[in-house]
């Protein structure tokens, strides 16, 4: 039984072995743990009560069919991941895959992006679950008071993580637990027993195209970019796929249950909490500013109310958890190949086998993103924030592998190989991806409160803009690129290998991942 234990596990170090890596990371994941870190991460509870208020105020009611169309979208976008994924089962995805389907420069430049943006999304996980903390105690916050909260959050997150995945894991399952409760038992019970209005409710808008200068499609473009941060995440997955067990066929299935699993129960509540909302316009107004909660003590009374916000706050605190976690394995991915900042403290693994000093770097940068909020409540503008810079990696990973099919230099050779069929749906993914980075980054009033300082308005734009531009500057002064072509890390498969069947990188050296440490 022990040999036969042995041999899952003894594949997934010789697999990593022939990209170049050792076995840093305790491999413990099944593909139910892995499943768990994406569910989390992507989490309908912050997905769905994060953007439920900004979603009605700037569309109204009918602002739900941005959900299934960004669901839709996203789809996309996980397809070609999964061929990547299935391929080269590494932590730091986009990092790797770019480099090795374009070259070192765009893949350490989709990388730099990358981390970037899954750290700014643990800026804004922090940031929108401080106030559910504020109102577990029945406090008013004031813009300050939120960005300490959410300074807090990072930190007791980080402490989390240093224990290791599998406190990480324990910490994720009774997220997951709290999600059930707060979404899927609830929003059925709102769904299924406390309507107030009929459906015919989402084909209206109640005034709120008065934002958007009375257009309805502007009001619903704006809803498109909002509802793009309720199906981010999935990539989680990726980030731990070195601690997962038969990573080459989990990782796939896994975001495809997450991504699934969550935007059901996503475009479910949204439906539901609308559907049981006593005034609707009071949203669209601006009057109630938590309309999630309103919704659940109208239909269950006044003794849900702590109840509720306590397992909301439970889902938003393990999102904010397994975010972290997934930043600190991706910065642990570009440092041990030593290209990153201050690469030989971000690569420093403690003894829980937890990469410690990513964990630190990615919570110091996490934490000056809260800046933003400092003067103004800042939620809308985080959220776009948040969204666009998650945006842009998707968008430079799926432009990466259709530029490759297109030219030769990439057919699939992992488990999951779809043809023709593949370049068509990875066309659509770059498609899509391209209109929702501009889509976001489009600087809009309407998601900033009235008098917000005009960073707030331009977030998403400055953000993506600042993160290309330091990443460009450092490509062209540090040149990372060169360490990669010099094969002084995990090697390089040559264009032509990627046509063989099930071709493989060639081994290097035991320590070839730590070489230039």
């Amino acid at each position: 039984m022990s040999e036969g234990m042995d041999q899952p596990a003894d594949a997934d170090t010789s697999r990593l072995r022939d990209l170049g890596y050792r076995q840093e990371l305790r491999r413990s994941l099944g593909i139910l743990g892995n499943i768990s870190m994406g569910f989390a991460v992507v989490s309908p509870v912050v997905a769905l009560y994060a953007v439920s208020m900004v979603g009605t105020t700037v569309a109204g009611p009918m602002w739900v069919w941005a959900l299934p169309l960004v669901l839709a979208g996203q789809c996309l976008v996980v397809n070609v991941y999964a061929e990547l994924s299935a391929q080269w089962p590494l932590a730091g995805g986009p990092y790797q895959w770019g480099r090795r389907l374009l070259g070192p420069a765009f893949g350490w430049l989709g990388g730099w992006v990358w981390q970037f943006a899954v750290m700014f999304g643990n800026t804004t996980v922090a940031y929108l679950a401080a106030p559910w903390v504020y109102a577990l105690f029945g406090a008013v916050p004031t813009p300050g008071g939120l960005v300490a909260t959410a300074v807090g959050i990072l930190l007791a997150g980080m402490l989390v993580n240093a224990y290791g995945i599998t406190v990480l894991r324990r910490f994720v399952s009774m997220g997951i637990a709290a999600e059930a409760v707060a979404s899927v038992l609830v929003g059925l019970a709102l769904l299924l027993f406390f309507r107030e209005h009929g459906f015919a409710l989402f084909t209206r808008t109640l005034g709120a195209e008065a934002l958007s200068g009375g257009s309805t499609v502007l009001g619903l473009l704006a809803a498109v970019a909002v509802a793009g941060w309720a199906f981010i995440g999935f990539d989680a997955c990726v980030s731990t796929a070195e601690e997962t067990r038969d990573a080459g066929r989990q990782v796939p299935r896994a975001m495809w249950w997450a991504l699934l699993s969550v935007g059901t129960v996503v475009v479910l509540n949204a439906m539901a909490v609308a559907l049981a909302h006593p005034r609707p316009a009071d949203v669209v107004a601006g009057r109630d500013l938590d309309p999630v909660t309103t919704a659940v003590v109208h239909a269950f009374g006044g003794w849900s109310d702590k109840p509720f916000v306590v397992v909301v706050l439970i889902g938003f605190l393990a999102c904010a958890v397994a975010s972290q976690g997934g930043a600190a394995r991706g910065l642990f991915s570009l440092a041990r190949d030593g290209v990153f900042p201050f690469s030989r403290q971000v690569r420093r693994v403690n003894g829980r086998r937890a990469p410690i000093g990513g964990l630190v770097a990615s919570t110091l940068i996490s934490g000056s993103a809260l800046a933003l909020g400092l003067n103004a409540t800042a939620i809308g503008a985080l959220i776009a924030f948040g969204t666009a810079a998650t945006y842009l990696p998707f968008f430079l990973v799926s432009l990466a592998a259709f530029v490759a099919r297109v030219h030769g230099t990439w057919v699939p050779s992992g488990h999951i190989r779809q043809g023709a069929r593949g370049t068509v749906l990875n066309a659509l993914a770059v498609l899509w991806t391209a209109f929702e980075v501009v889509n976001v980054c489009w600087p809009r009033a309407v998601l900033a409160p009235p008098g917000a300082p005009w960073y707030q308005v331009w977030a998403a734009l400055l953000g993506t803009g600042v993160v290309l531009g330091s990443g460009l500057l450092y490509l062209l002064v540090k040149r990372p690129q060169d360490r990669l072509r010099d094969g002084a890390t995990g090697p390089l498969p040559a264009p032509a290998a990627c046509h063989a069947e099930g071709a493989a990188a060639p081994a290097a050296p035991e320590g070839a991942g730590r070489a230039a440490h």
